[in-house]
């Protein structure tokens, strides 16, 4: 496949919601119930946020946090299932790890569920160290998130008991 036209992109005001949705719902099986306002709210709390395109169409996407010096976490790596087994892949990856608020970083963690082989050829390594979650589902129902425009807004949070 000729790639000469594919587009990566780090300007996070680029990444239209209903194609970035539409994006995780075709490839992925972690990320088909999110929402538009849920997903504005990630990307307005990541930096950076890549997306690959073709043409006007979104056909790839990670985003990643990170305190810039200590630890960074990269999410939602995707590339549309019409694309996959062409690179384009490893070149997301590599481009969010070539970002400067990550490549600096002493730590970047990464979760997946199926794909350990692809990210080991990256250069990630499996670490049993670091296995703990929190599934924070509390949370579910004391957020009413609503989109004022394009800007996230939270309208209700519940009173937390300490």
């Amino acid at each position: 496949m000729d790639h000469r036209h594919i587009r990566f992109s780090d300007r996070q005001e680029e990444v239209d919601l209903e194609q970035l949705q539409k994006l995780l719902r075709v490839g992925t099986f972690w990320a088909t119930e999110r929402t538009q306002a849920g997903l504005a709210i990630a990307l307005a709390n990541s930096k950076p946020v890549v997306t690959v395109w073709d043409g006007d169409r979104l056909i790839g996407h990670a985003r990643a946090t990170s305190d810039g010096i200590y630890r960074a976490t990269i999410f939602d790596v995707v590339i549309h299932p019409d694309y996959r087994g062409s690179g384009l892949g490893r070149k997301l990856v590599q481009t969010v790890l070539a970002h400067p608020h990550i490549c600096n970083v002493e730590r970047v963690y990464l979760m997946t569920t199926n794909q350990q082989k692809f990210y080991e050829q990256i250069g990630f390594q499996q670490n049993s160290s670091t296995t703990l979650v929190l599934f924070n589902n509390a949370l579910d129902n004391s957020i009413d998130i609503a989109l004022d425009g394009d800007r996230p807004m939270v309208t209700e949070l519940s009173q937390v008991k300490m």
